[in-house]
């Protein structure tokens, strides 16, 4: 009988005693893959999105929409490989998105948008600063997201503001975890030196608000005055300085009226206040008496595309355990609002688990309808497929996510339907009992239907392939 290409692998693999090892190899590879593999809920799909932000400090919303919004829209819209486009438009502020078509390189995608709006930045009306413009994609979703809220019995000393600087402060820590990609506050009230002039004593004094202004902004700054060499090193000398606080700004000299001098104090009232353009955000308390409402400022952590979510939100949680009491005072609570590394594991593992499942009742099931050798047989060619399919997937970059693990879920019913088909083919030929060995009878009846199998699975394959030209997935 001729053999074929599937008759004369299984020759080589039966006659071969290195078959054993391989087996083997592939259990522990797979192994090695299936521990180490990157995990997380959904798959990296790139869907690239470019934020370009623009302050136009004095223009209402909708002046801002006429001068700023639709050339920026206009200028936009004519990127290659725009999708879709945002606009965002408030008092003072503009915002315009780009959500580029899905596999767009998000470095390409930044990139064309700085060419395009440097471009065209003659549309945009003069006294408008430069636009920033930042990259954001799939990999910029916080993974694990913690809540700061003081405690019910001493929220009463806590601010918002104290509250955002015990979170800006654990940010600086936990961005020092590897792997650790964009890390960002929600309800974060920095602190602003506010500057609120007097329009009497202005008038008084003979100051207008431009010099305020001007005289303000002269004295925070600092400029490269020159360089020294020493020792084979060279240091960077700087002039000038930057206002630090409220007393530094009150005490800036603006005139001299009748011999007496005249300071920011003088004319306009200086204090220490918290941005009042930031997102809110509070943590309402269930008591014995109602409810009670305690600022809460909500720290939000991402990693890097390609890595572990698991691993990465272990290493921030047990991070945190180790700041808490430290950097975090007493009087804080922090809650775990957002564990993705978590659901991503109990989601892995409950496919995994199912996959097994399907395992065990596919070998059950032959046991029964074929016989023992055959489930045997089973019960070892799957899972080392399968291992060595995730070895493959560790090779190539891939992670283990809720797609991935669907897939090999599907495929395993394409591999159980060959194996079948051949299992049952050599136990028929077994049953023959025509004086040939066993090995022999395995490797004509493989030589009889694997050709066949082969081509069969190679046809439900390409009906599967032009799934690989569906887009917006």
């Amino acid at each position: 009988m001729k053999l074929g290409i599937a008759g004369g692998l299984t020759r080589t693999f039966i006659q071969s005693p290195l078959t054993p090892l391989f087996l083997l190899a592939a259990f522990a590879v797979g192994l090695v893959a299936l521990i180490t593999l990157p995990r997380e809920e959904e798959p990296q799909i790139s869907v690239p999105m470019v934020d370009i932000m623009v302050r136009a400090d004095g223009l209402k919303a909708e002046d801002a929409v006429k001068l700023v919004t639709e050339p920026l829209e206009t200028i936009i819209k004519s990127i290659d490989g725009v999708e879709h486009v945002y606009s965002q438009t408030r008092d003072d502020n503009v915002m315009v998105t780009a959500r580029f078509l899905v596999g767009t390189s998000s470095d390409a995608a930044i990139l064309r948008v700085h060419e395009k709006v440097r471009a065209n930045i003659d549309r945009i009306p003069k006294g408008i600063p430069e636009p920033l413009i930042v990259g954001r994609g799939i990999d910029d979703v916080a993974i694990v997201v913690l809540t700061l809220s003081p405690k019910p019995e001493v929220a009463a000393h806590w601010t918002t503001a104290g509250v955002s600087r015990v979170a800006r402060e654990l940010q600086v820590e936990l961005a020092k975890l590897d792997d650790i990609g964009l890390t960002y506050i929600v309800g974060n009230q920095p602190e602003e030196i506010r500057i609120e002039p007097d329009p009497e004593r202005l008038s008084l004094y003979g100051i207008t608000l431009q010099q305020l202004s001007a005289k303000i902004a002269g004295a925070n700054r600092s400029f490269e005055a020159g360089q020294v060499r020493e020792r084979g090193q060279q240091i960077s000398l700087m002039a000038g300085q930057t206002l630090q606080s409220p007393s530094d700004i009150a005490n800036i000299l603006l005139s001299a009226r009748d011999g007496r001098p005249v300071y920011v104090r003088d004319v306009a009232t200086v204090l220490l206040s918290s941005d009042s353009n930031e997102t809110r955000t509070a943590n309402v308390l269930r008591t014995d008496s109602g409810t009670l409402t305690v600022p809460a400022v909500s720290l939000a952590l991402a990693k890097r595309p390609g890595t572990n979510a698991v691993e990465i939100a272990h290493r921030i949680i047990e991070r945190l355990d180790q700041l808490e009491g430290t950097l975090v005072p007493d009087d804080i609570t922090v809650t775990v609002t957002r564990d993705y590394g978590e659901t991503a594991n109990e989601k892995a593992n409950e496919l995994l688990f199912h996959l097994g499942l399907a395992t065990i009742s596919i070998v059950i099931l032959v046991a029964v309808a074929i016989g023992w050798r055959e489930a045997i047989v089973v019960a070892i060619v799957i899972p080392s497929t399968i291992l060595l399919t995730l070895f493959a997937a560790r090779i190539m970059g891939y992670t283990l996510n809720r797609v991935s693990l669907f897939a090999l879920i599907f495929s395993i019913g394409i591999l159980v339907d060959d194996a079948i088909v051949v299992i049952e083919n050599i136990a028929r030929h077994w049953a023959m009992n025509d004086g040939r060995s066993r090995a022999q009878a395995a490797i004509d009846a493989v030589a009889e239907v694997g050709n066949p199998t082969i081509v069969a699975t190679l046809t439900v394959v390409a009906a599967l392939l032009p799934m690989l030209f569906v887009s917006g997935l």
